[in-house]
């Protein structure tokens, strides 16, 4: 059974792709070093479609409609242009609804682009380009320790990492934010309210780095200016211990926080990235893994959610679980030593 996969590496080699949604220009070259803000690749993206319907309009059957369209693909059409003319004694104009480009022409009607604005994509880690796609984007590389999380406000920035963290448990008040941390990452532990998050964007901060965060924050945090990623969810819940370790070890480092938000198909995930030196290439994180004993997981449903563990045996055949249900099962050792049968499609890879 493949098994889905968390991050938290602390030297690995990471590669990205990042692509436009639409067809563009890329900016970067092959080989160009790039830092985590900087723009890869551009284009210009409509934001709805109109249809208008010529024929119906001018009430003539679609092969004459097409005759008096004025327009062709690719045109830019200011609102209120005229896009096509009957003539006789009573003739009928039809007109551009609003300003936008000419997609599509025929049947007798024109499908125009509207509302066009332009789409940039970010770097999202410093690293090399190791692969050019072309009018879509580009591949980045680099290596370092990776951490990935479970939400992200959609911001990417980079800075120094200062650990307000004393434990796994910490709530980062709004106390603790002072003048010394402006321009910094921080690791923070749970966020409690709204008012917090404000109270770092008044500094400013580059980031936050919190184990988990209040859903009423929620709102708040995606209007955020600066990177906002949560490592274990909502509510209020602990920093799992890998991430934990990992990530204060690596205190007082540039790291790179990229909250994009997640995405099951593209496999998009909240991630902070620690540029590490290196004297050889490590090997790539892999995104798919299959259960095996001895694997380092987490446990991703109450009552334990969140807890680290490590897979001692996994069950061939259904087993029983206390609720009567019977599923595909591993039986897990918890850090506190305790043993626990947990349904497989309840533990997540840590590695």
């Amino acid at each position: 059974m493949l098994a889905p996969v968390t991050h938290i590496l602390p030297l690995t080699t990471i590669q990205r792709e990042r692509l436009l949604p639409v067809r563009g220009l890329v900016q970067a070259r092959l080989g160009q070093r790039v830092s985590a803000t900087d723009v890869v690749a551009e284009g210009r993206w409509a934001r709805e479609h109109t249809l208008v319907d010529v024929a119906r309009k001018l009430g003539v059957s679609s092969a004459a409609a097409d005759r008096l369209i004025r327009l062709k693909i690719g045109d830019d059409v200011p609102a209120n242009a005229l896009i096509a003319a009957s003539g006789g004694m009573f003739p009928r104009e039809v007109r551009a609804p609003r300003e936008g480009r000419v997609l599509a022409v025929g049947g007798g009607q024109i499908l125009f682009e509207i509302g066009e604005v332009n789409v940039q994509v970010r770097a999202g880690m410093p690293g090399v380009v190791t692969q050019i796609v072309p009018e879509r984007g580009v591949q980045i590389q680099t290596a370092g320790a990776l951490i990935q999380g479970v939400w992200g406000n959609g911001r990417i920035e980079m800075g120094l990492m200062i650990n307000l963290m004393d434990s796994p448990e910490m709530v980062l008040e709004t106390g603790r934010l002072d003048m010394s941390l402006r321009g910094s990452v921080l690791l923070a532990g749970h966020c409690p309210n709204a008012e917090t998050l404000q109270a770092a964007a008044e500094l400013p901060v580059r980031g936050l780095i919190l184990s988990s965060m209040h859903p009423a924050a929620i709102a708040t945090a995606l209007q955020m200016r600066y990177p906002i990623l949560v490592t274990d969810g909502f509510g209020r819940l602990p920093m799992n211990a890998s991430a934990y370790r990992l990530l204060s070890t690596n205190a007082k480092r540039d790291v790179t926080v990229n909250a994009e938000l997640f995405d099951r198909y593209s496999g998009a995930r909240p991630e902070a990235i620690i540029p590490l030196p290196i004297t050889q290439e490590p090997p790539i994180a892999e995104d798919l893994a299959a259960f095996e004993s001895g694997q380092v997981v987490r446990l991703r449903a109450e009552p334990r959610r969140g807890a680290i563990a490590s897979i001692v045996k996994i069950h061939t055949g259904l087993q029983t679980l206390p609720s009567g249900l019977r599923a595909p099962c591993a039986d897990v050792r918890l850090e506190g030593g305790e043993l626990a049968l947990v349904p497989l499609a309840n533990l997540e890879v840590v590695g």
